[in-house]
This record gives structure tokens, sequence and C-alpha cells, in this order.
């Protein structure tokens, strides 16, 4: 199937690994010019010289720090021309209610739940002007709430709300706003969130696999996965899509286990 995506411009924040780069892939290889945004400088030129020598297109990097109010606006100047809008960054721990400090509350927020929204505010109203694409990844603990992950659940529920709210009347502007909730995803942060669930529970981090046993088809997505559908959502093919929250988490969320 074309996508139809040949020639636009996307941006991808928290685009050095995991899902980022598995979206960053995804749409190079459907001909997308990519503006990658993280904070390792190192990860993100690499990726952008794979990808711009495997699929001939132009890929930037720019590297920033979404929790800093000008680093926000100067990578908001630099999208000042895409239709594409990947929302990935976050880096939410794991831990119960006794477990996350406010500190850590806040500065997990910062990132990903105000990051979204204030990214979002510029770019929103940069693509009024054309017309454009806002995908946001938020995940499946924000629908199916976890106590041992309770900063991101609440986190992800408040991004569930905005998504719904900001894309229920954006195709008026001619903008749409789509979310994802993925379910776990093996990703370096995957294993990291359940080797602390793991130290937690049975106090030595090497037993996390213990918690992958029960999953649909005996595994975690796979990044590419996620990556593929963000791609078909920002496409014309998926046009009249908006308001909306698709949930990739192989049935756990509708009663798996």
């Amino acid at each position: 199937m074309d996508l139809h995506l040949r020639g636009k411009r996307v941006m991808i924040t928290g685009a050095s690994k995991g899902i980022g780069a598995a979206a960053a892939e995804a749409f190079a290889e459907e001909g997308c010019d990519l503006l990658l945004a993280a904070r390792s400088g190192d990860q993100l030129k690499a990726l952008a010289d794979r990808l711009r020598s495997a699929h001939q297109i132009d890929a930037a990097t720019s590297v920033v720090d979404l929790r800093k109010a000008e680093d926000v606006a100067r990578l908001a100047k630099e999208a000042a021309d895409i239709d594409i809008l990947v929302n990935n960054a976050g880096d939410i721990p794991g831990g119960s209610i006794d477990k996350i400090d406010e500190a850590t509350w806040r500065h997990a927020w910062e990132l990903k739940v105000f990051g979204y929204i204030n990214l979002t505010r510029m770019i929103y109203a940069q693509m009024k002007a054309r017309g454009g694409v806002i995908v946001n990844d938020i995940g499946a603990a924000g629908e199916k709430f976890d106590a041992n992950y309770i900063c991101g659940s609440a986190g992800n529920a408040a991004l569930m709300a905005f998504t719904r709210a900001l894309g229920g009347k954006s195709l008026a502007d001619n903008i749409r706003v789509v979310g994802i909730n993925p379910g776990p995803v093996g990703t370096d942060r995957h294993v990291t969130l359940l080797k602390t669930r793991a130290m937690h529970q049975f106090g030595d981090e090497n037993r996390y696999k213990e918690f992958q046993k029960g999953l649909p088809l005996g595994r975690p997505a796979h990044a590419r996965e996620i990556g593929d559908l963000m791609a078909f959502l920002a496409s014309d093919r998926s046009g009249y899509t908006s308001g909306v929250i698709y949930t990739v988490d192989g049935g756990i969320s509708a009663g798996w286990g």
C-alpha cells in the first residue's frame, strides 16, 4: 500500500532509540524527510546517517531537552515547515506512590506531559496555515492503570484526554491529532521498567523476564509494529481519523490473562 507520504516532512522527538527510531525508519522507507530530535547527539547522528544512505531522504538532527522552554522554542522554529509531528520523548520511571517523590514526579512530567503539550501548542499554531498531523505516542498504562507505574499511568491518562480534546476539533484547522497507546514494547526502556519492578518485588532485577512470560504471543510488541502504525495514521489513507487513540497491546487492556 502506498501511503502517499513521499516528500512529507516529519519531526520525531525521542528519536534516538526505541519506538522513535523505529518510527524514523518507517517514515524514511515511505520517502519522508526527517527532523530527528533527542538529547543524545551521537545516536541521532548515527541514525540519520544510516537512514539518509539507505533511503535517499534528507534527515536532519536537533539535540534538545524538551524540559527546557528555550529548547522547545528552538525546536519549533527548526520545525516551521513540517507536515507531521510525532511526540515520543519520555522517561517516566516505574514505582508505586511511596517510591515516587514530588521532585521525581515533576521531573518526569516536565518531559512527557508538558513536553508534549508545549511542543504541540507551538507546532499546532504553525500548522494552521497549511494543515498537518500530530501523532502522540502515549501508553496503555493510561487506560489500564498500574499502581506500580502510577506516575506513568496518571501522565498517560492526561495525554489521552489532551489528544482527544484537541483532536476532536482540530479538523476545523485541517489538522489531525491522534494517539497510540502501546502496551509492552521490547525496548531498552521496557527492560529498565521491568528491572525496577523486579527489584521492588523480588529484590533481584535479573528476574525481570518472569514478567514477560504471560504476555500475548509470549513477547512484547516490536517497536516497528508501533512505528508502522504511526506512519499509517499520519498518512491520507487515515485522513478521517482524529481525536482517537489506538491501543496496541496484544489484547491486554481488553482482558488478556
